[in-house]
């Protein structure tokens, strides 16, 4: 006698399947690939409210103290503009013209260095990116390491390196922007390489050069311009790095911003709180136009559609 087939349950009879376990959801995007769901409870608007406020009073009251500090009159606790007078007095001319002399050299250093940003970190990570993937983490290494040293270190290792620079290019604060350029690396390095990730570069230039287009073509009609966030990004944040790099000029003896408000601060803090919150201001208004610049780019596609 053969043995009797297993009798499977139909579909229309009263067991139930075993249930699978439910998936996040997932939300397509236009054009794209779906993004999978977030996991976890998103925290309320109140709890994002008092988060937001909290950090937003551990960053405005220093603030605040300082900007009222600048309209200080005396100990007697009343309010005056004769500080920022002061600034344009010609009398005073004399006593605030290191601050000056040193906000010229920190911008030119500034300007020199977003030039290596541009001329030489950010060719080398298009390049690695397109023709050698596997040198990825080499330069990412490469790029971190600074910020793991402290900045003294880095001192002592370029004293003697710049002995030599001082006889081959003189000893002008301009100079900086070498040691400068090293130490703003990691902050750099990080934007232009989110961006890199953030696109397929790889299909984007292979499409490109199909389509008959040179690699200047492509470099400068494709890549550059789906990488602009990220490029504004550095070089911002290259821009702040330098305003506020005190170490390497005292060490090397070189007149900076930051070096000169100290050196004024002795004979006058009024005008170093002036321009320190200048400083602040001013970094600011870089990580807004930062966001505007990310937030826009977000809106264009939206917008065509």
């Amino acid at each position: 006698m053969s043995a009797a087939a297993p009798v499977r349950p139909s579909r229309g009879s009263g067991e139930s399947r075993p249930s699978r376990p439910s998936r996040p959801s997932s939300r397509r995007r236009p054009g794209g690939a779906a993004r999978p769901g977030r996991f976890g409870a998103a925290p309320s608007r109140v709890t994002a409210a008092i988060v937001l406020v909290v950090v937003g009073l551990v960053f405005a009251v220093p603030l605040v103290a300082l900007a009222q500090f600048t309209f200080r009159q005396g100990t007697d606790g009343s309010l005056t503009l004769a500080h920022y007078g002061a600034l344009v007095d010609p009398v005073n001319a004399a006593t605030y013209q290191p601050v000056f002399d040193g906000l010229g050299a920190s911008l030119l250093i500034a300007l020199i260095t977003v030039g290596i940003v541009l001329l030489v970190l950010l060719p080398a990570q298009i390049i690695t990116a397109l023709r050698y993937p596997r040198l990825r983490r080499v330069l990412e290494f490469v790029c971190i390491v600074p910020i793991t040293v402290p900045v003294v270190v880095l001192v002592v290792g370029f004293i003697p390196v710049y002995q030599v620079v001082a006889q081959v290019f003189g000893s002008g604060a301009w100079t900086l922007s070498f040691a400068i350029g090293i130490v703003s690396l990691p902050f750099a390095f990080r934007p232009i390489a989110a961006s890199i990730t953030a696109m397929d570069m790889a299909v984007l230039s292979e499409a490109a050069r199909s389509l008959g287009a040179s690699w200047w073509t492509v470099t400068w009609r494709v890549l550059l311009p789906n990488l602009r966030r990220g490029i504004t990004a550095a070089c911002f944040l290259t821009i702040t790095v330098v305003l506020g790099e005190y170490t390497l000029a005292s060490f090397l003896s070189r007149t900076t911003f930051q070096t000169a408000l100290l050196l004024v601060q002795s004979t006058d803090p009024y005008v170093a709180a002036i321009f320190s919150l200048g400083a602040l201001v001013f970094g600011f208004v870089l990580l807004v136009v930062i966001g505007r610049v990310g937030s826009r780019r977000r809106r264009a596609p939206k917008e065509s559609a």
